[in-house]
């Protein structure tokens, strides 16, 4: 029986190289790699939140509701742990995206609200934070692209014919990908004109 076995495998090894298995396995990584550098550019940004919250709140004393907001989009976010095996479930992908929107959005208005005090704007170390949101911001846009392009490369191999097959019979599931109605929001860095006269 063992050596039955053993003959199978060595039929099916050659058969494997030639349905696109290894091929599954490398556009498989790429896209983990390009996940694992989303996560790490979204938990950048969320690193950034408290020491950006607290120099908000040195000056913007009246601005309780937007920074208690920038606080619960920041735990919502962190309650959502979205790991690289979990990237075929398209609704935990959905509930990631959401939670990163809430958190771009709540930071856009902290950005917006902070025009109202000149002397948080010349704060050297608002405007330090400021820098590394936008500059993260960035990198997200380019973390996020970076995915895209290989969750498509990668589910349009595993679609096609014959490799669909290989990828049913090992289990590689097409994964989900940004949804495409919020993704300009998410990806736009929340900005503060420095040049703009503040309003009194």
């Amino acid at each position: 029986m063992r050596t039955w076995s053993m003959l199978l495998v060595l039929v099916w090894l050659p058969l494997l190289g030639g349905c696109g298995y290894n091929a599954i396995q490398g556009k498989d990584e790429a896209v983990k790699a390009a996940w694992s550098e989303v996560v790490n550019q979204y938990q950048r940004r969320a690193d950034l939140v408290p020491n950006l919250v607290n120099t908000v709140k040195g000056y913007a004393t009246h601005e309780e509701d937007v920074l208690t907001k920038v606080t619960e989009a920041r735990a919502s976010v962190g309650r959502i742990n979205l790991s690289a095996e979990d990237l075929a479930d398209e609704a935990k992908v959905r509930q990631f995206q959401a939670a990163q929107g809430e958190l771009s959005s709540a930071l856009s208005r902290l950005m917006a609200v902070s025009e109202n005090y000149p002397n948080l704007k010349a704060d050297g170390l608002f405007q330090n934070l400021q820098a590394q949101l936008e500059g993260t911001e960035n990198r997200i846009a380019v973390a996020r692209n970076r995915y895209i392009a290989a969750v498509q490369d990668y589910n349009s191999y595993v679609r096609s014919f014959p490799q669909n097959l290989t990828a049913k019979l090992f289990g590689y599931a097409p994964k989900a990908n940004f949804a495409v109605d919020n993704e300009k929001a998410i990806s736009t860095a929340p900005a503060v004109d420095f040049s703009k006269p503040a309003h009194p």
